[in-house]
């Protein structure tokens, strides 16, 4: 038996917060320019959003006001919440992407090195590991909850985790749930505990009753209270969620980030292709547990290698699926732009609730399993 872990952030958390202001920046070149080569990260502390990176476009976009709109639409409308997006200030250092690197991009080779990963199992029916399906599921809900019902007291911050037995056979039950919540100065730890066990982390449960076997340990705001949240209790930056962003510690990750960058960065579109080709091959039926792995070179377009592990799960040879992968799929940066529609795509949602697992995103789909059959 082995337990594992994985954590989700809300979308009123201060990293994930910094994402979504990334991507919003990022959505709002290319809704006007589909070609704009963007790398964006913001900063945030008490009062003050910094926005950094190299843009290149056409366009033309009011920074400060989509930042401003990013900050509100995630709850933070006030100073008595520790941060205001109405008042806050805005900092902007933006240059123009370096010619070196575009050079290398122009001709369709990868932006940069790197290896990026992509997992896909039969734990649950989205395809993704357990422990970070839920932990998702309850930051998701403590939203949800927050915004219909204001009267509560809970406010935008919110952090989830969750562990989950396993077995040699996968995994078994839920064996501890946290959950950090910021709330209103004038509610008690005793009225915080209702909530959360209530509103939250049943209806939740009730979603995932087959893993439900014994008693499960709950940490319910474990301090004592959370009040102090958002960016006036802790620094927000972009990119330092990748775990939570992808298949919370069960999978490897290359180490490159996701949100504020365009489709030509591989950190992010090959990310994607690697979650896209592992659910075609668990759908085709070739394995029942993948972890796929690409590795690029700066200005090279197909990747140097190609790598799939199927953990004694493939019912065909790896070394075939990984023939019937670069076969099927074209792996340079334009070819995964083009096969998932990367310049049509809103990457704001990706930057709260993960980038996987998600049916609305185009890497999820599956149709193309049948050709790797």
């Amino acid at each position: 038996m082995r337990i594992y872990t994985s954590e989700s952030v809300s979308e009123g958390h201060p990293d994930k917060l910094s994402d979504q202001i990334s991507d919003a920046l990022l959505d709002a070149f290319l809704a006007k320019d589909k070609h704009s080569r963007v790398a964006i990260e913001t900063l945030l502390t008490r009062g003050v959003a910094v926005v950094a990176g190299e843009v290149s476009t056409e366009a033309y976009v009011d920074i400060a006001k989509v930042v401003r709109e990013t900050v509100n639409e995630a709850g933070y409308t006030d100073t008595d919440l520790g941060f205001d997006g109405n008042t806050c200030g805005v900092l902007v250092a933006i240059q123009e992407q370096s010619r070196d690197i575009a050079m290398g991009v122009d001709t369709g080779g990868a932006g940069d090195q790197g290896m990026m990963f992509g997992m896909a199992t039969r734990e649950t029916p989205e395809l993704m590991p357990l422990p970070i399906a839920i932990a998702h599921a309850l930051t998701r809900r403590a939203s949800n909850v927050r915004r219909k019902h204001t009267d509560l007291g809970l406010r935008p911050d919110v952090k989830s985790q969750v562990s989950v037995v396993y077995d040699e056979k996968g995994p078994r039950k839920i064996d501890t749930i946290v959950v950090s919540a910021q709330h209103a100065p004038s509610l008690t730890q005793e009225a915080v505990h209702e909530i959360v066990r209530t509103r939250i982390i049943a209806p939740v449960l009730e979603e995932y009753s087959e893993y439900v076997d014994g008693e499960i340990q709950y940490h319910i705001n474990p301090t004592g209270q959370f009040i102090i949240g958002g960016p006036q209790g802790d620094t927000g930056v972009t990119g330092r969620k990748i775990i939570v962003d992808t298949y919370g510690g069960l999978c490897p990750h290359g180490g490159g980030a996701f949100s504020g960058k365009d489709p030509t960065k591989v950190d992010r579109s090959a990310a994607y292709m690697a979650r896209h080709v592992a659910k075609c091959v668990v759908q085709a039926g070739l394995a029942d547990k993948v972890v796929v792995q690409f590795a690029y070179a700066i200005g090279v377009a197909q990747p140097v290698a190609v790598n799939i592990d199927t953990f004694g799960t493939e019912t065909v040879d790896p070394d075939e699926i990984v023939r019937r992968v670069r076969d099927t799929f074209d792996l340079s940066p334009k070819g995964i732009i083009d096969h998932l529609a990367l310049r049509d795509t809103t990457y704001l949602p990706t930057a709260k609730n993960g980038h996987f697992g998600n049916p609305a995103f185009p890497w999820e789909r599956t149709a193309e399993a049948d050709r790797l059959k």
